[in-house]
């Protein structure tokens, strides 16, 4: 008879590591592009538990963490936070902000009243 293992969800919060910590956030628009791509959905991502080290032979930057490749993916802040208490994780929440639109026409470019002269 094989033993089956029992999932996460059977096991007892106190199996779980108390240092284990996540952040929960919306993540920023990138600076590379105007769109707003992949900024709808909440992350939930933990935070480093030993730090990173220079590997000596090629200087490449390496971590024993595991956890740090990571990162899971939520519509909504709600579902994130169940996830959290669900597995008994403890968790940070981090409210997205507003961007701040400055809004701005094309023919302000060309307006008498700019502050400075344009020149090509």
């Amino acid at each position: 008879m094989v033993a089956q293992s029992p999932s996460l969800a059977a096991l007892p919060r106190s199996l779980y590591p108390d240092r284990m910590a996540a952040r929960i956030y919306k993540p920023a628009k990138t600076a590379m592009q105007s769109g707003r791509a992949k900024t709808k959905s909440w992350m939930l991502d933990y935070e480093p538990e030993e730090p990173r080290v220079v590997e000596s032979l090629m200087g490449w930057t390496t971590s024993g963490d595991m956890k740090s490749q990571l990162r899971l993916t939520f519509d909504t802040k709600e579902e994130a936070i169940a996830y959290c208490e669900r597995q008994g994780i403890a968790y940070q929440v981090f409210e997205d902000k507003p961007a701040a639109r400055r809004g701005m026409s094309y023919a302000d470019n060309f307006a008498y009243s700019r502050r400075t002269p344009w020149t090509h």
